[in-house]
């Protein structure tokens, strides 16, 4: 009966609390790491160091800070999500019904937080906590369309320590340890025709956390003072989950199991050019090796699903306009690849999507900072199919969201 858990693409992730994240990234990565870049689309993330925050990105980057420095800020993720012109039909009752849904969406809160310290012209350390993954949908109870809705819901913390060494006046080296927080509860519904033959209200049951340890590997190559690249690369580990866990047909009853569930590694290539004293415009390309989640296993339930999702890629572009010494603005745009290829899911929407990206700087002192972001995120209609031995449902899935953040920089 592995056929009946076509369910959402997550378990554990890597990022500091939250709860109620649906897509708004390839896959179930987000990008919440500061207000600064959602207010630029992340474009140049690698690359600027505006505050402490960059060392999510990079953490060569680094060097471009003289004295300590911390930003900790929060950012706000509203969906809207819709299951339409959706049918589920019963085989073992012949029947049909209208599986459409418009209540899935959220809004959840995601914390960040880093310190940067500079030990000398050439050295400096720093400390992050923030999100790379992570995501929630939500079924309302009695969703017609029973085993292919249900509840996926996340909680994960990645907590992080980076070293930069200054190589020569141009080049930095940076490098991080990351320890991978994460905790999952997934479950999905068994239809009326099931339930009443065997028992059981779902056929999945996942409640199961654990930890997993990656690294991250920056560059900063600055060609002067208004113009530099950086390149980045996280290697995201493989969490192994312990938990308890059912799966109809293969465990008699919810028992002790461990979930692996594969993470995908993300490289970062950035750009950033200040054309003129008021002016800078910034980019960057972002591979999301989503190949490498292919399936996810439970050591005793065994094969829990099959996914086999394609590599997904980020281009962002942006602007800064330096308006004086208090104020700036930015604006961005990114264009971001959907995860899922011939595989697609009703709990798991996802497409293709841009981001229209908008966000200012205001510093009310020479030491301060305090940043606004917004984005919203615009997504494509997807046809979705799916189907096995007792059902099969086909519709229409369709997600955008709104994006808000704020964040306090200092340095000391």
């Amino acid at each position: 009966m592995t056929a009946f858990l076509p369910y959402k693409r997550t378990l554990i992730a890597a990022s500091i609390a939250l709860s109620t994240l649906q897509l708004h990234a390839a896959g179930f990565q987000l990008n919440a790491q500061s207000a600064t870049g959602l207010g630029r689309a992340f474009a140049g993330d690698a690359a600027i160091g505006d505050n402490a925050s960059v060392i999510a990105r990079n953490p060569a980057a680094m060097s471009l800070f003289d004295k300590p420095a911390m930003s900790i800020g929060v950012e706000t993720i509203t969906t809207d999500i819709k299951v339409k012109d959706a049918t589920y039909t019963n085989n073992l009752t012949a029947s049909t019904a209208s599986a459409n849904s418009d209540g899935i969406g959220d809004t959840s809160i995601v914390p960040s937080f880093y310190y940067v310290h500079p030990v000398n012209e050439s050295f400096a350390w720093g400390i992050n906590a923030y999100s790379n993954f992570g995501t929630k949908t939500e079924f309302e109870n009695g969703y017609a369309g029973y085993e292919y809705g249900g509840k996926t819901d996340v909680l994960s913390a990645n907590f992080g320590v980076v070293g930069s060494y200054k190589m020569t006046e141009q080049l930095t080296l940076g490098a991080g340890i990351d320890a991978v927080y994460g905790e999952g509860t997934f479950t999905r519904p068994a239809n009326p025709v099931i339930a009443g033959l065997y028992g059981t209200d779902n056929l999945l049951e996942i409640e199961a956390d654990g930890w997993g340890f990656g690294y991250n590997l920056g560059m900063l190559f600055e060609v002067d003072e208004n113009n530099r690249f950086g390149l980045d690369y996280h290697f995201s580990p493989d969490i192994k989950a312990d938990g308890d866990v059912y799966r109809f047909g293969a465990t008699p009853t919810k028992q002790s199991d461990t979930v692996v569930m594969p993470l995908p590694d993300i490289a970062e290539f950035s750009g950033y050019h200040r054309i003129a004293p008021e002016y800078a415009i910034h980019y960057s390309i972002q591979f999301i090796r989503w190949s490498e989640f292919e399936t996810l296993t439970a050591d005793n339930a065994g094969l829990i699903n099959t996914y086999n999702w394609q590599d997904a890629w980020h281009y962002s572009i942006g602007g800064t306009y330096y308006m004086n010494d208090s104020w700036q603005l930015r604006a961005g745009y990114m264009y971001d690849t959907s995860a899922q290829a011939q595989r697609r899911s009703i709990s798991v929407p996802d497409s293709d999507r841009q981001w229209l990206s908008a966000g200012f700087t205001y510093k009310p002192d020479t030491l301060s900072s305090i940043d606004f972001g917004a984005t919203y995120l615009l997504g494509k209609d997807v046809s979705v199919s799916e189907s096995n031995s007792a059902s099969s449902i086909v519709g229409t899935t369709h997600a955008d969201a709104l994006l808000l953040g704020v964040q306090y920089s200092r340095s000391f």
